[in-house]
């Protein structure tokens, strides 16, 4: 813990100079801190598709992050897996990823060779696996999918990752449907034009892609019951549960059961303490300013975000919370 004179200094140049925390990340590399900084250029949040809310919420983070003297922007990217690697790799400050996804990196299993420097700086909010058809879809159930024509997500993305365990756990095997790979743009203009019958997201609700589509083209979500849920959750940190989709979103009607998986934002373990614990302050003191435009944002708990497991917390955010906790 940092005495209470290292804190107001640490505090204080934070807000009276700008460059001071540019130059902790051009110097980083030279004190064997981390990869972050090995470009001059700004620093990245990486996001996710631009019409989903990683993107936005990376866009207003970044925005207050700057006006606190970070040299940071918002990258578009192909979603969690994507965003781990950017990382792991110190190519992104921060970054957004599911829970799930994020075990997977801690562990070197599913879509990562071997386990990355991962750390979480929050837990965000909760997202929604949406599951989505036109309304006239004959499609009631996951099991319907046979034989039609599914965008399971782009490459490199936990859309991808649950979309499989999602059809793997309902006995939907790969052989059995045509699959697409579409970002949330692709697979909202594929469905919207006709060229593909299903699509699944992993978003808040509602995501703005596919509130746009709405109101253009009626929709209806199937829904994930709850044997579907266990079953996938078998030997995953139980990072899964059981949830109904908001009511009447995207204008849909009645219940509609699904499930729903943390969000988290997450850094590299060689990221410096000082760094991560402004990060996470700014994080939280802009989340009102950034909820205007994206409501998810509303979501932040600093009670609930530090339940990240198995991601463990990066240093600096927990001191950020035990700080604060004190202070209350």
């Amino acid at each position: 813990m940092r005495s209470l004179k290292h804190t107001q200094k640490s505090r204080l140049l934070a807000r009276a100079a700008a460059g001071v925390l540019v130059s902790l990340l051009a110097v980083s590399a030279l004190a064997g801190c981390s990869g972050v900084a090995r470009s001059a250029g700004p620093q990245t949040i990486a996001g996710g598709a631009s019409t989903g809310i990683y993107y936005a919420y990376s866009s207003g983070l970044a925005k207050q992050m700057r006006d606190a003297g970070f040299d940071i922007v918002a990258e578009e990217t192909g979603g969690s897996v994507d965003n781990l690697k950017r990382v792991g790799r110190g190519e992104a400050l921060l970054g957004f990823a599911q829970a799930d996804t994020a075990a997977d990196a801690v562990a070197g299993e599913g879509a990562f060779d071997s386990p990355l420097p991962i750390t979480a700086v929050a837990r965000v909010y909760d997202e929604y696996v949406q599951l989505v058809v036109p309304a006239n879809s004959k499609a009631t159930r996951v099991s319907d999918l046979a034989g039609l024509r599914v965008s399971v997500g782009e490459a490199n993305s936990g859309v991808m990752v649950i979309a499989d365990r999602v059809l793997s756990a309902a006995g939907v095997s790969e052989k059995s449907y045509e699959r697409r790979e579409f970002g949330l743009h692709g697979s909202v203009a594929a469905l919207e034009q006709g060229e593909i019958d299903a699509f699944f997201w992993v978003g808040g609700v509602p995501t703005p892609g596919i509130e746009t589509l709405s109101k253009t083209t009626p929709l209806r979500m199937i829904p994930i019951g709850p044997e579907t849920v266990e079953r996938m959750d078998l030997g995953r940190s139980s990072v899964y549960r059981v949830s109904d989709l908001p009511l009447g979103a995207y204008g849909t009607t009645g219940n509609v059961e699904t499930m729903m998986v943390p969000n988290y934002l997450v850094t590299s373990s060689k990221v410096p303490d000082e760094l991560v614990y402004e990060a996470t302050k700014l994080l939280f003191e802009s989340s009102a300013q950034i909820s205007h435009t994206v409501p998810a944002v509303a979501l932040l708990d600093r009670r609930q975000a530090i339940f990240t497991s198995p991601v463990p917390l990066h240093p600096g955010a927990q001191e950020y919370y035990v700080e604060s906790r004190n202070a209350s």
